[in-house]
């Protein structure tokens, strides 16, 4: 009678024992779990944060970074010049902001970086903000060389110096081109032959060929840049491709021929109603495809980077011998499609530059 007493409770000290354990050991494997939940997820907020970075433009050319032993954070780069209408023009350079994070005092003004954009405070930095987290600080006129400005200037420069040379290596061989020429000159002939001849017709294409040559190579080498780590990216910004789009839009604009404007505001062969009904839309359809052009470019780009930058945060947030290999073959992957992009983004632009010339030049024949 004793022995079952004492087996009962054994019995039951060891199923209280189980249970306690099991308890713990889910309570332990909660907490690891949230644990391992809250790093993700403030790993996943840091790398959003450097995506949104990465993809803003900047006051320094700053190449990479990295946290010494001294726990202070070192940016390598180039600083950049700084040029504000406060009152009179202000010059310095942008190490003065020290990557966003002191304050810029020129003659008795201070100057403070919030949201990539400068904005006048005093001496100890203060930024008011309005309901919308909006600052309501004074931000004065900003004429400054940023990052994308400056390779904008040195795309520039560096096209100029190669098709000048090419232009020179022409003259100099009877037409024959030499050196890094043969290399671009089956481009050229197809943006020629493929592109404005069949899109705009022999008659008037050659007065658009300087502009489709520079637009292609231009939104091609900006766009390889965009790949590289430098982390330039200048055409997911729309500013510059609302620039590209306004430039065709004026060259159609002020190109255009009697015809085009005709076919727009009174349409031959079609009652004078519908003509009433029609003209807004066409004019409309005139500021519609300029649009088109600037958010095509921008949001291509833009997309491209969000998603080759996010597939390698995967990297860091999977930590594991599958996950992050996985995530690197497939960001490798999606690079080396980037560079198709870059090319077919170029060609985009330059194709339907084109097609608007043609438009514009277009000669119809009423009475056919």
């Amino acid at each position: 009678m004793h022995r079952i007493t004492l087996i009962k409770i054994l019995t039951l000290l060891l199923l209280i024992v189980t249970i306690s354990v099991n308890a713990q050991h889910e309570t332990v494997e909660k907490a690891h779990v949230e644990s391992d939940s809250s790093e993700k997820g403030s790993l996943k907020t840091e790398i959003k944060e450097y995506i949104n970075h990465h993809l803003l433009d900047s006051y320094d050319f700053s190449l990479f970074s990295y946290t010494n032993d001294a726990g202070e954070h070192i940016y390598v780069g180039a600083p950049l010049p700084v040029i504000l209408w406060d009152g009179g023009i202000k010059v310095f350079s942008s190490s003065n902001f020290h990557h966003g994070e002191a304050i810029a005092e020129v003659d008795g003004n201070y100057y403070k970086v919030v949201h990539n954009k400068i904005y006048k405070t005093d001496a100890e930095g203060i930024i008011t903000f309005d309901e919308h987290q909006h600052p309501t600080n004074v931000k004065p006129l900003d004429f400054s060389i940023t990052k994308n400005v400056a390779v904008i200037f040195l795309v520039g420069l560096l096209m100029f110096f190669i098709f000048s040379r090419m232009a020179k290596s022409y003259k100099k061989n009877n037409l024959m081109p030499t050196g890094f020429g043969r290399m671009l000159e089956p481009i050229i002939m197809y943006i020629r032959d493929d592109i404005a001849i069949p899109n705009i017709g022999k008659k008037n294409y050659k007065k658009y060929m300087n502009y489709l040559l520079t637009v292609f190579f231009f939104v091609w080498i900006i766009n390889l840049l965009g790949l590289t780590p430098l982390g330039v990216n200048v055409t997911n910004n729309i500013a510059v491709t609302l620039a590209l789009a306004l430039i065709t839009y004026l060259l159609t604009t002020f190109t255009a021929n009697k015809n085009y404007w005709k076919h727009i505001f009174w349409m031959p062969d079609v009652p004078v109603l519908m003509k009433i009904i029609l003209a807004p839309i066409e004019l409309l359809g005139t500021f519609i495809k300029p649009f088109a052009l600037m958010i095509r470019l921008y949001a291509n780009i833009t997309a491209g980077h969000i998603v080759l930058m996010s597939i390698i945060g995967l990297m860091f947030i999977f930590k594991s011998w599958i996950g992050s290999p996985l995530s690197f073959g497939l960001a490798f992957g999606l690079a080396l499609l980037e560079l198709l992009v870059a090319a077919l983004q170029a060609y985009i632009f330059t194709m339907l530059s084109a097609l608007y010339f043609g438009m514009a030049v277009e000669e119809h024949d009423d009475h056919h």
